[in-house]
C-alpha cells in the first residue's frame, strides 16, 4: 500500500521588486525536483521536494519550496509508471499551493512551468525504493 503525506510548503520567500514589472521583461521561473530515500523497519518511502525560483532582472522575487513523502509497504514493488504518477501527484499539489499563495503578489498572473517528465531520471530514482 502507498500512502501520500500532506504536502507542506517549507519556504515561501517573497521579495517584491523595487519597481513595477516591465511587461517587456520576462519573469523567469526555474523548478527543480529533489528526492530522498526513506526507510524504517517495516516501511520504505520517498521524500519529494520541489523548488521553484522566480527571477526578474537577475533578482529573485520568489523562492518557493514544498515537499511531501510517500510511505510504501516493504513488499510493494514500484515500477516506472507508478513512480511517475507519484511525482506527478506531488507536483500537482505543489502547483495548487502556488496558485493559492500567489494572489496578492506581482506573480498573480504567473504560472509554474509544467512538469517535464522527460527530464526526470526515473531509472536513478527507482533503486531508492528497493
Amino acid at each position: 500500500m502507498i500512502e501520500q503525506t500532506e504536502f507542506v510548503v517549507t519556504e515561501w520567500n517573497y521579495a517584491p521588486p523595487a519597481e513595477q514589472l516591465d511587461p517587456d521583461v520576462t519573469v523567469s521561473d526555474f523548478t527543480t525536483l529533489d528526492v530522498m530515500k526513506k526507510r524504517t523497519s517495516d516501511k520504505k518511502g520517498l521524500a519529494c521536494r520541489y523548488t521553484s525560483r522566480f527571477v526578474y532582472k537577475k533578482e529573485t522575487i520568489l523562492e518557493y519550496v514544498g515537499e511531501n513523502s510517500y510511505v510504501i509497504d516493504l513488499e510493494d514493488k514500484i515500477d516506472k509508471n507508478e513512480l511517475l504518477r507519484m511525482l506527478r501527484n506531488a507536483y500537482t499539489k505543489f502547483d495548487e499551493k502556488f496558485q493559492l499563495r500567489k494572489t496578492g503578489t506581482v506573480l498573480k498572473d504567473a504560472s509554474l512551468t509544467p512538469l517535464d517528465e522527460s527530464s526526470i531520471n526515473v531509472d536513478a530514482i527507482l533503486p531508492l525504493l528497493e
